[in-house]
């Protein structure tokens, strides 16, 4: 066990806007017709909401001409393009500072787990500040580059899966070369980042089942909304009826703002703990 606090985001929506809907408005989609039209009905049947928007983006693809088509280049280019949220660049730092005021030998881990796409989420401008980003990702052909299939599709519990990576060190290149690494046994007092030291913060139905996992095991699980969509406030208050999050708030990363807040205070917590253990064992 290491002097490390996770940090661990979801992106559209909880850091971005919707990259996904986003990258389909660019690319000349008639947004709410693609969810509408495209994808519901393939729920309706029964498809999992994820792959079913990725099955979608692949026919859509498929039908174009080959310099239209979607490319590895293509998403990397809109990521680029992304803005996150207003005060999210500045967040990072905010965040560390807090755990190194508590104690310097303290360090905070930030990692993205997202139901959106991975090219896109790495070529965001904020991506440098993560340790690893897990997302969706597609095969591409191999004759002009276009999406070909799925070959990474992270959802509901899927995104599970990768707390575990975090909490066991299981990061990068090891990850991706050994998919199964991640079942390896590690006693609790051997694990990287306990659950008890993340922080996770989402914003929709795909992550339950991390605000769930967290907050068994006493770690902190911030529910945000934005505060102009009314549409979604019932889901969201759903997750305070269910004991989901520790507190919902809405999407406002200014300085002073209720989550910004929230999410220093529960980093300082956490190091707080951290570093009574650390005189502890040192005493």
């Amino acid at each position: 066990m290491q002097d490390i606090i996770a940090v661990v985001f979801d992106f559209d929506d909880t850091l971005a806007p919707d990259s996904t809907s986003g990258l389909l408005d660019h690319l000349g989609i008639d947004v709410p017709r693609f969810w509408r039209e495209a994808v519901e009905p393939l729920i309706e049947d029964g498809w999992d909401p994820v792959p079913a928007y990725l099955y979608r983006m692949v026919e859509w693809s498929r039908r174009q001409a080959p310099e239209a088509r979607i490319t590895r280049a293509r998403l990397l280019e809109w990521g680029r393009r992304l803005k996150p949220y207003a005060g999210v660049s500045r967040l990072f730092d905010r965040l560390r500072a807090e755990a190194a005021a508590v104690d310097a030998g303290i360090k905070v881990e930030f990692y993205l787990v997202s139901s959106g796409i991975a090219e896109v989420l790495r070529a965001a401008r904020i991506a440098s500040q993560f340790t690893d980003i897990w997302a969706c990702e597609f095969h591409y052909e191999t004759t002009d580059g276009g999406i070909d299939f799925p070959r990474r599709v992270v959802s509901f519990t899927d995104k599970t899966r990768y707390l575990f990576h975090i909490a066991k060190g299981i990061l990068g290149e090891e990850a991706r070369r050994d998919p199964f690494a991640v079942n390896r046994k590690v006693p609790a007092d051997r694990l990287r980042i306990p659950f008890n030291h993340m922080v996770y913060v989402g914003d929709g139905y795909t992550d339950i089942p991390c605000f769930s996992l967290v907050r068994s095991h006493e770690g902190i699980a911030f529910g945000v909304y934005d505060r102009e969509d009314r549409r979604r406030w019932g889901r969201a208050w759903g997750f305070v009826e269910d004991g989901r999050v520790s507190n919902l708030l809405p999407v406002d990363y200014a300085r002073n703002s209720a989550l910004t807040s929230n999410l220093c205070m529960a980093v300082e917590s956490l190091a707080q703990k951290l570093a009574l253990r650390r005189r502890t064992y040192q005493g």
